[in-house]
């Protein structure tokens, strides 16, 4: 019998992927490392604050228009290296290093914890004529030009000298490259900033391995490392027999209008497979049998990885649990296109990995 996923391939592209990024996990052990990145000239940092990501002043107001294109903010590493002796509470974060000419390689800091600075009544652009580029961060600025006032430094003026996204918004508009960078920066900074104590013996806990992990303090607890936690969820594309997608909506999702595929956290002890088949049957009734792996996407809101399948369904009536899952409904190509040019359905954003998996399904772009 000709198996209904027998022409199903593995998803070529993913969005939030980390792409050609070497992490170099073998050098975060070394001794100020971060300190040795920052003062290569070929290193750049991006900032987050409260599960965010800095973007130029502006872009904020743009994460909701088509086809328009958004970018990190970032700063030379050797502006920033001197701050984060002066803000001990600022977290650095070494994400890794391209290949190339090059050779860039990639600081994230997270400015969560320095208190926010007022911004002046009115901010002014330095005279080119006495002030060089340079001095528009110079902490040692004399506050001329701020009433006399002490200048803030420089990760306190990025609270307001940037505009602050979140990952949802940011992505759909973004180089993959960058949308990688960002993908790995927030969830290490919401970790950092949630676990300020070692779960085991209740000690602070201070960044470690180049901001990678965490180190207790507990001196007679053998100060353990702490790992990032990842939270494994799966994700299903469940076709039938005529080739018809199961699409549902969930309870947790403001639109009305948004349909996508069966997904759901695995439970301890659990495989993926066990977990996809469990999810399909707890939300919609419908028993799987063929499952095949189609890829994985981290989703760091604030710590899943996604892992996709595409499953062959073996029964077709449709019971939904009222709780989580509201409605469901099979669907031709056909039917599908129907509903969306009707404006009745809305596929999954761009940034998601259920969008592809539909699209894999569909034939084409959405």
């Amino acid at each position: 019998m000709f198996s209904p996923l027998a022409l199903t391939q593995a998803l070529p592209f993913l969005p939030l992927a980390q792409g050609d990024i070497d992490y170099q996990t073998d050098l975060r052990g070394e001794e100020g490392l971060i300190g040795t990145v920052l003062a290569d000239p070929a290193a750049k940092v991006i900032l987050t604050r409260d599960g965010r990501i800095a973007v130029p002043k502006g872009q904020a107001n743009i994460v909701d228009y088509e086809n328009v294109s958004m970018r990190l903010a970032t700063l030379p590493g050797s502006y920033v290296s001197a701050e984060l002796a002066s803000h001990p509470q600022a977290v650095a974060m070494y994400l890794g290093r391209y290949s190339g000419e090059r050779g860039e390689r990639v600081v994230a800091v997270d400015i969560t914890r320095i208190a926010d600075t007022p911004a002046p009544a009115e901010v002014t652009v330095p005279d080119s004529a006495s002030t060089g580029a340079d001095d528009a961060f110079d902490e040692h600025d004399n506050g001329a030009g701020n009433g006399g006032a002490p200048k803030p430094s420089l990760l306190e003026q990025a609270v307001t000298r940037f505009d602050w996204v979140d990952l949802r918004g940011f992505a759909p508009h973004a180089s993959a490259r960058e949308a990688g960078q960002a993908t790995s920066a927030i969830p290490l900074s919401i970790w950092h900033n949630r676990q300020r104590f070692c779960p085991t013996c209740g000690a602070p806990v201070t960044a470690a391995l180049a901001g990678g992990a965490q180190r207790c303090t507990n001196e007679a607890d053998g100060r353990r490392l702490l790992f990032p936690r990842i939270e494994p969820a799966v994700i299903t594309a469940i076709v039938d027999s005529e080739d018809r997608l199961l699409l549902q909506h969930n309870s947790a999702w403001r639109d009305a209008r948004l349909y996508s595929v069966s997904a759901g956290f695995v439970e301890a002890g659990e495989n993926l497979e066990h977990a996809a088949r469990r999810e399909a049957k707890e939300e919609t009734g419908i028993t799987l049998g063929e499952v095949k792996y189609l890829g994985s996407q981290p989703w760091p809101f604030p710590a899943s990885l996604m892992m996709a399948f595409k499953a062959h369904a073996l029964t077709t009536d449709i019971t939904v649990d009222g709780a989580e899952t509201m409605t469901a409904r099979w669907v031709t190509r056909d039917e599908y296109t129907a509903e969306l040019v009707a404006g009745r359905m809305v596929a999954p954003g761009k940034a998601t990995i259920a969008r592809y998996m539909i699209e894999e399904w569909y034939g084409r772009e959405l």
